[in-house]
């Protein structure tokens, strides 16, 4: 099996974790919130990791 590589763009990245943020501040549940702030953190590492581990 090959495995396949998708591109994933920064601007589509950070259009999605704004979402997520503001989602996030409309919801009184804790747990929920704090689901999506680690859906926000593993999205945004789709890109931003990469580029912060090389300016280290």
């Amino acid at each position: 099996m090959s495995e396949e590589y998708e591109e994933i763009h920064s601007e589509e990245v950070d259009r999605v974790v704004a979402a997520l943020e503001l989602l996030s501040e409309s919801v009184s549940s804790e747990t929920i919130k704090s689901m999506l702030e680690g859906c926000s953190s593993e999205i945004y590492y789709l890109v931003y990791e990469d580029e912060e581990g090389l300016a280290a």
